[in-house]
């Protein structure tokens, strides 16, 4: 198997020839082969059939040339098992039924077991360990960031009832954060103990918080996830979207890597996080719309910048857009390899 991801998550950069190279949302619709599955099948019967779900985690490998696969799913499928209802509209996104924003609907929900209420998930996940000659990427929702969904019924520009009760019922919040906590553990701790290699969580609305609320009301809970699964021997990377305003606090998390979002510069970051931490990312999505040199020179400015940090695993700095050419993305892969000569012990 090709380990160089796993080698520099482990803070093993010194043993490898190049920077690994993995992209968030690499199975997706900017890939024809992905789009194909999609004509005869709709998103979330995909996210639970392991056969078509293990099929499109490799296509990335296999058309890009990645080091690392992560499984194709969705954070809010552990969050339906819970008990809420979830569809998804190709135009606005997921919608949840009965957003929880009372204590009658926070005691229905469940804290489900995955091998019996999320099997697909599990298999899905002996499957591709199975066939993969690169690493395997679980993943799970951060609990604030499932929380906000829960809560708001979908996506939301300024997170209104989220943080109406956070500040005014605070003890309905916590008791929802932990419910969500514990669903999580057990999730990750399932997909690592059937075969993934790594986990990443993901907080893509972390940075909807100030500093003092991302300390009181999600910290706790992405520490309590990273205490428990310490001894699963899987490494876990803590992407938190819109991070530059919370480096200090989100290394207080003690994720040992720590994904960053386009905003804020790597170098700046690194300096942040310290060099006892492997850093993950970071370039805008949007960059591979530019022409070759460009993303070119600007990947190689983030590979400079990372170098001060544990370890550096090359990504983009959120998902990749289905505007996005493949031979674009293709060629990212191959630039970022090609930088290996550059790369410093």
């Amino acid at each position: 198997m090709n380990d160089t991801f796993l080698k520099v998550l482990r803070g093993e950069k010194a043993k490898t020839t190049y920077t690994p190279i993995w992209i968030m949302r690499q199975a997706g619709r900017y890939l024809p082969e992905y789009r194909q599955v999609r004509e005869n099948v709709d998103f979330l019967t995909l996210c639970k059939t392991p056969e078509l779900a293990a099929r499109v985690t490799m296509q990335p490998v296999d058309v890009l040339g990645v080091d690392a696969a992560i499984l194709f799913s969705d954070i809010l499928i552990p969050v339906e098992a819970m008990g809420m209802k979830l569809e998804f509209s190709e135009k606005h996104g997921p919608s949840l039924s009965e957003p929880i924003r009372s204590r009658l609907l926070f005691e229905r929900l469940a804290m489900p077991d995955p091998e019996d209420d999320l099997p697909f998930v599990i298999e899905t996940v002996r499957i591709l360990k199975s066939v993969l000659k690169v690493p395997l990427i679980g993943f799970s929702g951060a609990p604030f960031t499932l929380a906000t969904y829960m809560i708001e019924g979908g996506g939301s520009r300024n997170f209104l009832n989220t943080k109406r009760m956070m500040y005014a019922n605070q003890g309905l919040f916590d008791g929802l954060m932990a419910k969500i906590t514990g669903t999580v553990i057990s999730y990750l701790r399932a997909q690592i103990r059937a075969g993934a290699d790594a986990v990443q969580l993901f907080d893509t609305w972390a940075g909807a918080l100030s500093p003092e609320d991302y300390r009181v009301y999600a910290l706790p809970h992405v520490k309590r996830v990273i205490r428990e699964l310490a001894g699963e021997g899987a490494p876990l990377i803590y992407f938190v979207n819109g991070c530059a305003g919370l480096l200090k606090e989100v290394k207080a998390s003690g994720a040992g890597a720590i994904g960053i979002d386009w905003r804020v510069d790597i170098g700046a970051a690194v300096k942040k996080l310290g060099k006892k931490t492997v850093v993950q990312g970071n370039l805008d999505p949007c960059t591979l719309l530019a022409p070759t040199d460009e993303i070119k020179r600007k990947a190689w400015d983030i590979l400079e910048k990372a170098q001060g940090a544990k370890g550096h695993i090359f990504n983009l700095g959120h998902g990749i857009l289905p505007e996005i050419p493949v031979e674009n993305a293709r060629a990212l892969v191959d630039i970022v390899h090609e930088w290996k000569g550059r790369q410093q012990p």
